[in-house]
């Protein structure tokens, strides 16, 4: 399944919450809940370029399936992530 194309936030659900387990402070995680976050997904295989826009930062990040690589939040957070396969299913 492809993600290509531009897609924007659409709700936030418990957001404030996992953004104060990543230790962000009050401030800015007020701030982030109305950060109108769009992304630009360029998907070949396994392999991902994004292009983030938001009111407070313009990003690229390229990355590969299941290979950890460094994403830094708008607030300066530094992050080790991976982004791993999923399995779709097919109704029987």
């Amino acid at each position: 399944m492809a993600f290509n194309g531009t897609w924007k936030v659409d709700r936030n659900e418990n957001y404030d919450k996992f953004m104060e387990q990543l230790g962000v402070n009050v401030v800015k995680r007020k701030l982030g809940e109305h950060d109108n976050l769009k992304i630009t997904i360029e998907q070949t295989g396994d392999k991902f370029h994004l292009k983030e826009s938001s009111t407070f930062r313009s990003k690229e990040i390229d990355f590969t399936l299941g290979v950890q690589f460094e994403y830094t939040l708008a607030d300066g957070t530094e992050l080790i992530v991976s982004a791993k396969k999923w399995q779709t299913y097919q109704k029987v």
